[in-house]
C-alpha cells in the first residue's frame, strides 16, 4: 500500500466523495480537492495547482469538461514529484471514432498515458446512480424519462464498484501500472428495462419514452443547460446507439476479486432510501 498523500480531484463528486471516505477508513492520508476545499482546486485556475500537488504521491483525476487542461496538470504533477496517476474516463473511449462526444476524456487519457508517471485508466460505463443522483433523477420523479436511447443496451455500473476499484488501484502501486480497466456492470439493460425496474421497486408508475437527440438537446436547453453542453450530452446517446459500449467486461472482477453489483441491487438500495418517492 502507498503511504504518501493521495490527492482526490472532484472530491465532492459521485466517485470522489466515495473514494475519500474509503481511503480515510483505510487510514490513507488524503487531500480532498474541489473548488470549495481548504486547498481549492479549479481546472480553470492553474495558479492554484502547485499548492494542491505539494507532497502528493498519487492523484485521482476526473477530467474537466473541456479538452486540454490535463496536459498542463500532468506536467505540474511530474515537477511536484507525484509518482502515480489514476484517471477516470469513459467506457471504450478509444472506440468512439469520429464521435464529437468525449473529446475532453480522450484528451485527458492522452495526457496521462504519454506522461513519465505510473498511470492507470479506469473507463466506466454509465453510472447506475445517474438515475437517483444525476440527470435522470428529476424526470423519474415527474413520472417519465425521455431519452434518445432505444434497443441498444447499456451495462450500467454501480458507482460504489467504481469507487471500490479506484481505491484498490490507488492503494496498490505497481499492480495496475500501464493498465486500462474497462468497468461495466454484470449485464446490459435498455433504458426502457431500467426504468421498468425502477418503477416496480418505487411502487408507482414511471414511463420511458424514446425521443430524438435534437429533441433531447432542446429539452436540456429548456432546463438551463448551455447549447454546447446540451448537444454534447445528446451526442453521447448517438455514440451509444452505435453499440460500441454495449458489451459487459470482466475487469471489475479482475480488480476487485468479486462480481460487480447488479442494477437490481442498486435499484433496491435507492428505492429503500426513498430516491423516487414524491
Amino acid at each position: 500500500m502507498s503511504n504518501g498523500t493521495t490527492l482526490v480531484l472532484g472530491a465532492s463528486g459521485k466517485t470522489g466523495r466515495r473514494i475519500v471516505a474509503r481511503l480515510g477508513l483505510r487510514g490513507v492520508p488524503v487531500r480532498a480537492a474541489s473548488r470549495s476545499s481548504p486547498t481549492p482546486f479549479d481546472w480553470s485556475d492553474p495558479g492554484g495547482w502547485d499548492a494542491v500537488l505539494r507532497g502528493v504521491d498519487v492523484a485521482y483525476v476526473v477530467a474537466p469538461d473541456v479538452p486540454g487542461p490535463v496536459h498542463g496538470f500532468v506536467a505540474r504533477a511530474e515537477a511536484a514529484g507525484v509518482r502515480r496517476l489514476v484517471l477516470l474516463s469513459g467506457r471504450g473511449a478509444d472506440t468512439w471514432g469520429d464521435s464529437a462526444f468525449g473529446l475532453d476524456m480522450r484528451s485527458a487519457e492522452d495526457a496521462v498515458r504519454r506522461s513519465a508517471l505510473e498511470w492507470t485508466v479506469l473507463r466506466a460505463s454509465n453510472f447506475a446512480q445517474n438515475f437517483d443522483e444525476g440527470l435522470f433523477h428529476a424526470p423519474l420523479l415527474a413520472g417519465e424519462l425521455a431519452l434518445p436511447a432505444g434497443a441498444v443496451p447499456e451495462p450500467f455500473v454501480d458507482v460504489e464498484d467504481v469507487a471500490d476499484a479506484a481505491t484498490a488501484v490507488l492503494t496498490q502501486p505497481g499492480r495496475h501500472a500501464g493498465r486500462v480497466h474497462e468497468l461495466s456492470g454484470p449485464r446490459a439493460l435498455t433504458f426502457d428495462e431500467a426504468v421498468a425496474l425502477i418503477s416496480r421497486a418505487a411502487g408507482r408508475p414511471i414511463a420511458y419514452r424514446r425521443i430524438s437527440p435534437d429533441e433531447y438537446a432542446r429539452t436540456l436547453v429548456d432546463q438551463g443547460f448551455g447549447e454546447d453542453e446540451a448537444h454534447h450530452i445528446a451526442e453521447m446517446f448517438v455514440m451509444m446507439e452505435r453499440g460500441l459500449i454495449a458489451a459487459t467486461t470482466d475487469d471489475l472482477a479482475t480488480v476487485l476479486g468479486r462480481a460487480p453489483r447488479t442494477f437490481e441491487e442498486y435499484v433496491v438500495r435507492a428505492a429503500a432510501a426513498g430516491a423516487w418517492r414524491r
